[in-house]
């Protein structure tokens, strides 16, 4: 690795499994101390090298205090990985009042509720800010994503504000847009489906696979490689973007 952050402070939520573990990896990797969080605490065992805490993102008391010992012990932030999210399945038929508010809350607010905490105290040094959204209805219509593609959306619009309202002041936001990922929560999905559509889950797999042009799911860790170009000083002049990592979905 060519520890390219190496003596920056990173806050990764969502860091117990898939695409926020791979990320905290990543950064300590490139040299990053790395702060990561996860509503379970238990899924954080293993991360070395990492300081961890067990956060619910949902709760703004607990993200405000978690941010106020962070900043004192280790100074403000460089880099924020927002990487906690839900993902419901289902057309509007099929979501309900809860399902809408809870998506949002997890999906949308949750990264709100960080930036609010952290923001003021990366403004005298500038940073890197990285949302993780998806292609899924927010860049492509996809079905069944219904609540999911519009929270992905309203990301993808939080980090375009965010970055012409600090682009003067030294903060980058970018979003990334994975496609499909091998991941615990896609396993969870695939497992669903097979009971919903009465398939085997092999089948709903290859039902996955094959609407990525690619041929093959994406993997974690080719999602944190994004995450640490846009952490890096390499994309110092890329602010309010999205990358798509998405195996040629939005071709």
């Amino acid at each position: 690795m060519s520890k390219r952050l190496k003596g920056k402070v990173a806050f990764v939520t969502a860091a117990g499994q898939g695409i926020g573990r791979a990320i905290a990896e990543a950064f300590i990797e490139e040299g990053a101390t790395v702060i990561a969080t996860d509503l379970d605490g238990k899924k954080l065992k293993g991360l070395k090298k990492a300081t961890t805490f067990a956060l619910d993102v949902r709760d703004t008391a607990k993200v405000e205090a978690l941010a106020k010992d962070v900043i004192k012990k280790f100074g403000a932030p460089d880099i924020i990985a927002n990487c906690a999210g839900y993902v419901h399945q289902g057309s509007v038929l099929e979501c309900s009042e809860e399902d809408w508010d809870f998506s949002f809350d997890l999906n949308v607010k949750s990264m709100h509720r960080t930036l609010r905490a952290f923001v003021p105290s990366m403004l005298k040094k500038g940073g890197s800010i990285i949302n993780i959204a998806s292609v899924a209805s927010s860049v492509r219509g996809l079905p069944n994503r219904y609540v999911y593609g519009t929270t992905k959306a309203a990301v993808i619009g939080l980090t375009k504000a965010m970055a012409a309202d600090f682009v003067r002041k030294g903060i980058r936001v970018n979003a990334i847009c994975p496609g499909t990922i091998q991941s615990p929560s896609l396993n969870e999905r695939i497992e669903a489906n097979a009971k919903k559509f009465s398939k085997s889950e092999k089948e709903v797999r290859k039902d996955f696979i094959d609407r990525q042009p690619i041929g093959r799911l994406g993997t974690p860790e080719e999602i944190a490689a994004g995450a640490v170009w846009l952490a890096s000083d390499d994309s110092s002049y890329f602010t309010g973007q999205t990358l798509q990592i998405d195996g040629g979905m939005t071709t």
